[in-house]
């Protein structure tokens, strides 16, 4: 008698074959740029330990002037201008980011991504783990830091357009906000685990803060190039539709720069199968050809402020709980991932809220009004004890990086997939490229403006991050109110629809 199919079976046919690559893609271009962020956090967590208070400790030798109070320091850093210097070498690192992604983009679209990423990938393994090799190899000269930021972040900008076009090539846009708002906890998750990796070596060899996650960083390069598809075609799997019919319009009463940056569409894994013949590539799109597709200019400023915002905690919380909490460097690096697992949180309720909403800009709007207030409680008493330090790090993380999330994620792969660009999804790497690209500009300001700040008080910090949080706020208006009108079209014709089912014939 034979026995019935293993239970673990029947849970593996329920999956078609598309469902397994997709979800293989999902979770490898997840783990690729959580080895990205893994890499840029080690910096925040170990500045607390380049430069720090002396006195406490025991003189390591006895040719030590114990009334320096930074002899255990690091030089360069050891100096009174330490917060400056900190700063330039955070600013080496996002400036070098920010003006790399938007010829990032470019080349994205014009390279095979497995082998572009790839690439990338080893190249910030390396860099990363050169930073560290600064405290093996006894190095105190500053521009060495700094060289090794700037490579570093001109070689990260391979990244974030190309995993973004990977994902948008295999997924259409139905519950696009919900699947990308989870897929990119992999930026909070990336935060955590390089936390954590940094603290465990950065009260004793702070070099491996940077070398462990280089080697990781280096070693997932290598299954990229292994294992990453491109395209679906590639592996005769269905392609994703991005765009609907010719009917489309009539769902949509606004024109294409109206709240619903593209249509709907309801099933994620629809499409046409694949056709084999082969058919002309179209070309990719120009950087102001890009410029012009509907809502683009606004997200990009929008995500500056926005990002402006989440890279100054990214780079200063630590020191900041180290400074004002009083906790030790390790305890104030944990302490910080708070702030990142509320960004998970916030990033998949605002997937989730978009999805049901069709309202992208009035969910970041709402979520960014929301952050400006609770900053400010979390500036005044989020130190008061453990309890509110934990609840309010992760409201904070959870209202600061929702809007972030869902605008270089689901926006991003919905405009660069926009029905005015009829078909031609290899925009999608350059718009992805503009829209990160000017938010990073505002990740290398925040920064700097903190190290700037920082020795006036914490206070004026956060009212600059207050500020930015209001302004990004205000850049998103005029779409809101665009998204208001569709909602407003569409309540008219359902009241319509209702009122005609009702009348007697």
């Amino acid at each position: 008698m034979r026995s019935s199919l293993a239970p673990g079976i029947w849970v593996l046919r329920a999956f078609s074959r598309d469902s397994w690559y997709r979800g293989f893609i999902l979770l490898l271009t997840f783990l690729i740029y959580t080895c990205y962020h893994m890499s840029r956090k080690p910096i925040s967590i170990v500045k607390s330990r380049l430069h720090q208070n002396c006195s406490a400790l025991e003189p390591i030798n006895y040719t030590v002037n114990t009334s320096d109070n930074s002899w255990c320091s690091w030089a360069p850093f050891d100096q009174d201008n330490y917060s400056e210097l900190l700063g330039a070498v955070d600013n080496a690192f996002l400036v070098a980011y920010a003006i790399g992604m938007f010829i990032s983009g470019i080349f994205g679209e014009r390279l095979p991504l497995r082998y572009y990423l790839s690439a990338g990938m080893l190249l910030s393994g390396l860099f990363t783990s050169l930073f560290g090799l600064g405290y093996f190899w006894n190095i105190h000269m500053l521009w060495y830091f700094v060289v090794i930021q700037i490579c570093n972040g001109l070689v990260q900008t391979t990244g974030w357009p190309s995993v973004v076009t990977c994902v948008g090539n295999w997924f259409g846009k139905g519950k696009r906000g919900l699947i990308m708002g989870v897929w990119n906890s992999h930026t909070s998750v990336g935060n955590i685990l390089g936390s954590l990796i940094a603290g465990i070596w950065v009260n004793n060899h702070w070099g491996l803060s940077f070398v462990v996650p280089g080697i990781i960083t280096a070693a997932v390069g290598v299954l990229t190039f292994l294992f990453l598809i491109e395209y679906p075609e590639d592996v005769d799997c269905s392609p994703p539709q991005h765009h609907g019919g010719p009917d489309e319009d009539q769902d949509n009463p606004e024109d294409p720069a109206s709240g619903s940056y593209g249509h709907r569409e309801n099933n994620l894994e629809t499409g046409a199968s694949c056709s084999k013949e082969p058919c002309e590539e179209p070309a990719a799109i120009s950087f102001l050809g890009a410029l012009r597709i509907p809502g683009v200019i606004e997200f990009s400023l929008c995500l500056l402020f926005a990002k402006l915002v989440s890279y100054t905690f990214l780079y200063w919380l630590p020191l900041y709980i180290f400074n004002v909490a009083h906790f030790s460097a390790k305890e104030a690096g944990d302490l910080s991932t708070l702030f990142d697992v509320g960004g998970i949180i916030g990033g998949i309720m605002a997937g989730i809220i978009s999805d049901y909403t069709n309202g992208r800009a009035t969910t970041c709007c709402i979520m960014l009004l929301l952050a400006a207030p609770m900053m400010f409680l979390y500036n005044y008493i989020g130190q008061n004890g453990i309890t509110s330090s934990i609840v309010m790090l992760i409201i904070c993380g959870a209202l600061v990086n929702g809007p972030y999330s869902l605008i270089t994620t689901a926006v991003s792969a919905d405009l660069g997939t926009h029905k005015s660009l009829k078909g031609n999804a290899k925009a999608l790497s350059t718009v992805t490229a503009i829209i990160d690209g000017t938010g990073s500009v505002g990740a290398a300001l925040g920064p700097l403006l903190a190290g700037l700040i920082s020795p006036t008080g914490w206070n004026n910090v956060f009212y600059m991050l207050i500020s930015a949080d209001v302004l990004a706020c205000l850049l998103l208006c005029r779409l809101v109110y665009k998204e208001i009108r569709v909602w407003k079209a569409m309540l008219s014709r359902a009241r319509g629809s209702s009122l005609a089912l009702t009348q007697p014939r």
